[in-house]
């Protein structure tokens, strides 16, 4: 029942929308929404099928691909209908930025200032766009494939003496 009301859900707005099903998603299903209608499906998914609940809003980055560079991936919910879906949304990585669906889904707001934080994503029309995570002047994107990680290599039996060597030790000398 739940299976065939969820079909039903998603070719209505695949049909209304004019989207698509996000091949590589099976679970929750997902459409691949253009950035310019994702306020306007949401909506809808909400005030038609029941979709009340925003679960999450990430992304996901596949650079060095640029076009699209990011995902953008909502997950909804129906508490009535007991249904799940997400909805991507593809952009370019040059200047990445979608409307805010905070007049749909009133969860959003730090949501998407994560987003805005972690992948530099801009959120037009956000109340309050600014950090949520990082400190005001944190350079730069951290969940971005391309920031600088400056991270040490992992120590393991088959490098231990590889890394062993480029350790600081304090107070250790070599003889």
């Amino acid at each position: 029942m739940a299976d065939e009301q969820l079909r039903s859900v998603l070719r209505n707005v695949k049909e209304r929308f004019g989207v698509e099903d996000a091949a590589e998603m099976k679970s929750p299903p997902a459409l691949l929404v253009p950035a310019g209608q994702i306020v306007e499906v949401c909506r809808t998914l909400r005030d038609e099928f029941g979709f009340d609940f925003l679960c999450d809003v990430t992304a996901s980055d596949y650079w060095p691909e640029q076009a699209p560079r990011f995902h953008i991936i909502y997950t909804l919910y129906s508490n009535e209908h007991n249904l799940r879906l997400s909805l991507r949304v593809p952009l370019d990585g040059d200047f990445p930025a979608l409307p805010t669906v905070e007049g749909v889904y009133r969860s959003a707001n730090w949501q998407e200032r994560e987003l805005f934080d972690m992948f530099g994503i801009y959120i037009e029309g956000h109340s309050d766009l600014r950090r949520i995570l990082m400190p005001a002047d944190w350079e730069g994107h951290p969940l971005r494939k391309d920031y600088p990680l400056g991270y040490e290599e992992p120590q393991f039996s088959f490098n231990f003496d590889e890394i062993a060597i480029r350790k600081h030790r304090p107070g250790y000398t070599e003889a």
